[in-house]
This record gives C-alpha cells, structure tokens and sequence, in this order.
C-alpha cells in the first residue's frame, strides 16, 4: 500500500509554526511550505486564509486548524491527542484559535523552545 501523501502549508515566520513542522517531520514524511513562499491558489487558498491558520491536504482533501492538527498529530502516531482535539467539538477549535492568536505569550514561547530543543537534539 502506498503511503499518503501530506501537504502542510504553514506560516513560515511564525517561530512555533517552523517547531512544529520539524517536530512533525521526526515522524512523518511530509511537504512543508511556508505560505509566504508558494502561490496558494493551486490549492484553491487566499495568502489572508493562510495567514490565520494552518491548512493541510491529505488524501486530496483540504482542511485547516484544528481539524488540520488533529489529522497531523494522527498521522505522527500521537494518536489519542489527535482523537481529543477531533472529538472535543468546540472546544478543540477554541484552543486552536487561542494559540494562534497568542503565539507570543509565555506559554507559547515555552513550548517553542521545548520543540527546538528536541529538534537540535536529534
């Protein structure tokens, strides 16, 4: 069977964007572009969605967030985070919102710096 493939169009000047991404890729093949660098409408985006959230394709099939994060940490084996952030409704996209609109806040900055850690790390 082959492996699907994941396409993860992220903002590549968000510091906890990039973390992520690397964090993902320590398990997971995927192509990673940085909005700010790609034409986005070959897939049917605007710059100013990108802007605000994360999207992804996979299996041809778009979708950005917190649907896109809980599909991403599936994929990455993180299985039960992935289950929780798709089966809590609301509150999953809440918790999306509030971290992309607080990337700056301590809590943020912590976990960044956690994530780059690891990334130099390995």
């Amino acid at each position: 069977m082959e492996k699907e493939s994941i396409i993860v169009i992220f903002d590549g000047e968000c510091r906890f964007c990039r973390a992520c991404v690397g964090w993902l890729k320590l398990k997971v093949q995927v192509s990673e572009f940085a909005y700010q660098d790609i034409d986005t409408t070959i897939y049917a985006l605007t710059k100013e969605q990108c802007s605000k959230e994360v999207h992804i394709q996979l299996l041809g099939k778009m979708m950005a967030g917190a649907p896109a994060v809980s599909a991403l940490l599936k994929a990455r084996g993180n299985k039960i985070s992935g289950s929780l952030i798709s089966s809590s409704g609301s509150l999953g996209h809440i918790g999306y919102r509030w971290i992309a609109t607080h990337r700056n806040s301590w809590m943020i900055k912590s976990t960044t710096r956690i994530l780059e850690k690891k990334l130099r790390d390995n």
